[in-house]
This record gives structure tokens, sequence and C-alpha cells, in this order.
């Protein structure tokens, strides 16, 4: 993923599942990366800072999350630097409630456009922002537990850390 146009924070925290790395703008939450992930940004000029209020924000959000303390995050989000249609689809996952799960083929008649499953599920890939834009809640239209960006391990982790599973 590419940010143009935007100065980009970052810092990087630790979890149950692994290494995260977090990225703001001034317009919010852009990022959020599992470290091994596929699709990883090209972080050239981004400014490493631990103290940024979306960072920081996000960040205790997410350790209540993996804690069990938190089932929805309440962040300003950014998720202009994906395509308008990969926006749409991003959009489509935060409706999906804690606890529960969708296939691939819901989702796209949910963007309107029922037979675009594939390049919904190219987008679902291509989320910026991991368990906060819960793209680990769609599953394959027999309900198996279909590919994960950040690896199915994670995927099966977060599933069962929210009672879907």
């Amino acid at each position: 993923m590419k940010f143009k146009n935007a100065i980009i924070y970052s810092t990087h925290i630790e979890t149950s599942l692994g290494g995260i790395t977090l990225a703001a703008t001034d317009k919010g939450l852009a990022g959020a990366w599992f470290d091994q992930q596929r699709h990883w940004p090209d972080m050239t000029g981004w400014q490493a800072d631990a103290s940024h209020p979306v960072l920081l924000e996000a960040a205790s959000q997410l350790v209540d999350y993996f804690a069990g303390r938190r089932k929805h995050f309440d962040l300003t989000l950014d998720l202009s630097h994906g395509t308008a249609f990969q926006q749409s689809v991003w959009q489509a996952l935060l409706a999906i409630p804690a606890g529960r799960t969708t296939s691939y083929g819901a989702l796209s008649a949910g963007v309107g456009n029922p037979a675009a499953v594939r390049a919904v599920g190219a987008a679902v890939g291509r989320n910026p922002i991991s368990v906060i834009v819960p793209c680990h809640r769609v599953l394959g239209s027999d309900g198996s537990l279909t590919g994960y960006a950040g690896g199915l391990d994670r995927k099966t982790a977060l599933l069962e850390l929210e009672g879907a599973l």
C-alpha cells in the first residue's frame, strides 16, 4: 500500500498474536499490520512517534481487545488510501459485529456487486487496518477459514477470542 500526499506516523506494539505496526495520518488511524503480514506497506519516510494521540489510543484499545475487555473499537479511521471499491469493502467489514462472521459472497452482495466475489476477496486481503477493520470475520461460502493476510493461525485465534468459533 502506498500512502500518497500524507505524513504517516507509526509505532510498533506487541500483542499476544505478535507484533503490530500502527500507522496514522492527521485524519486518523490508517494502518495496523501484523509482523510478516502479506501486503506490507512501503514505510519509506514514515515518522516514528509512539506518543502520537491516535496511535496511543489505538494501542490502548488493541491491548483491551486482546485481553478480552473490548469487543468494539472507537477510533477515527483514515481508509482513504485505497480505491473507491476497496474503501466500500472496508466500510462493509466494519458492519460485521464481533462474534459474528459472514461470507465473501454475502459481503459482495452487501456492497451491491454479488458477482464480484474475487474482487471483494482481493479488497479484503488488502485491508490496511487488521483486527479493527475485521477482515478476519469473513469466511468461505462453506464456512471454512480461507485466507488471511496475517495468517490462518491468527484468524483462528481472533475468531476464538470473539467467540465466533
